[in-house]
């Protein structure tokens, strides 16, 4: 089994900001749309129990274990003592196959941030008002508005003391600085996106280019999720056609290790496929593999096209998918790795590429690529108008965006 990365993302504020009330109508909102969620929550005090007196795993925790699980049918929990606390980017590396993780607090995690405010929370109103002043004088995201905040302040209250000297009233007393709290409590580069209700937090949300959502407008915000964070469905197609002229026959049901190779490549390659398709015109050679493996729910599909070549192939495999992400991958490749797949889904996710090939000495190997099918399907369609059979034809497209991937 491949263990899949999971994307994350982390929702943060101040102290009573409704951070956690967010973080619950979101996961249901995405469970909902049919999401794998995970979750973290940050607890800031130490010496949390989840467990307590009288139960086994307490007896076995306080005989001196280090860690102990506790399983039963369709749940398990596990309790390990750790020297300092743990990296929030490890606890998600711990957490994959999720189609998102959704953590609660590590503002300083590096992660992508949600920036909750709250108009009903003094201190959501002072970041919200620092937060635009920063933005009206054009400071980048990520400038220290707190520190920027108090040389403000001091200069402004310096002023006073000045002006007060020749009244012939004594001064006010001095305000308390209302960002005194706020310190490490900043949007700031990370910062994706603002829930708010503070009206300066919106405008200032817009100076800076993020987008802003109502406190109440979760479904805008799953919607923004699943756009730009959540981890993106993947179709995987196994391209196995018909008969192989080299070897006189279908190419999937040739002898391997005992059994037809396209088994192989369906176990190697189920994992990480969301959707999984073989292009065939032997639909009835290929029909066993219905029985063979019950769970996958294997579509065999034919060729669109009446002639052959690597092209007409590609947009079988593209048009036939209802995912965005299509990995393509030959059926007599042995070898075929679910691990690449992955780590081109990554590569794609990063760079917003249409397609992500693997490269090495001898050059392109677009029969184990990942494409992005929304960006390759016209192109294909375009290269075959114009007469093109080569996938190669492709990766030439100068509209489309290819990332080489190498190791």
């Amino acid at each position: 089994m491949v263990n899949v990365p999971s994307p994350a993302i982390a929702v943060v504020g101040r102290h009573n900001s409704g951070k956690t009330t967010l973080i619950e109508q979101l996961i249901a909102c995405l469970v909902g749309r049919g999401h794998d969620v995970g979750s973290v929550k940050h607890h800031s005090h130490a010496g949390f129990e989840i467990d307590y007196p009288g139960k086994d795993s307490y007896r076995h925790r306080a005989a001196g274990a280090s860690e102990t699980v506790i399983a039963c049918p369709g749940q398990m929990a596990r309790i390990k003592t750790v020297e300092d606390e743990v990296e929030c980017s490890d606890i998600v590396r711990s957490m994959p196959g999720h189609d998102i993780v959704v953590v609660e607090g590590y503002r300083k995690s590096g992660l992508p941030t949600i920036e909750i405010m709250r108009s009903g929370n003094p201190a959501d109103v002072s970041v919200a008002e620092v937060m635009l002043r920063a933005a009206r004088a054009g400071e980048p995201l990520g400038t220290d508005f707190v520190q920027r905040y108090r040389e403000q302040a001091r200069h402004e209250r310096d002023a006073d003391a000045e002006a007060a000297q020749d009244a012939p009233t004594p001064a006010a007393p001095e305000a308390p600085d209302p960002s005194d709290d706020l310190t490490h409590k900043m949007p700031d580069a990370n910062t994706v996106a603002v829930v708010t209700d503070i009206p300066e937090a919106r405008q200032a949300a817009v100076l800076f280019n993020v987008p802003a959502f109502d406190l109440d407008d979760v479904e805008g915000l799953a919607s923004f999720l699943e756009e730009h964070y959540v981890r993106p469905r993947l179709t995987v197609v196994i391209q196995a056609g018909g008969e192989s002229r080299r070897m006189g026959q279908s190419k999937a049901v040739v002898p391997f290790a005992g059994r037809p190779l396209i088994c192989r490549l369906i176990e190697r390659l189920s994992p990480v496929a969301d959707e999984l398709i073989i292009t065939t015109n032997e639909h009835e050679k290929l029909g066993f593999l219905a029985e063979a493996y019950p769970d996958l729910d294997i579509k065999l599909v034919g060729d669109a096209f009446d002639f052959r070549g690597a092209l007409p192939g590609l947009y079988t495999a593209l048009a036939s998918s209802r995912n965005p992400y299509v990995a393509v991958v030959a059926c007599d490749m042995v070898f075929a790795s679910a691990a690449l797949v992955v780590a081109e889904s990554l590569v794609m996710a990063d760079t917003g590429a249409d397609g992500v090939v693997p490269v090495n000495k001898h050059g392109f190997e677009p029969c184990h690529a990942l494409y992005r099918r929304s960006g390759c399907l016209p192109a294909v369609r375009r290269a075959l108008d114009r007469g093109e059979r080569r996938a190669q034809s492709l990766l030439e497209d100068p509209e489309v965006h290819v990332e080489e991937f190498s190791q």
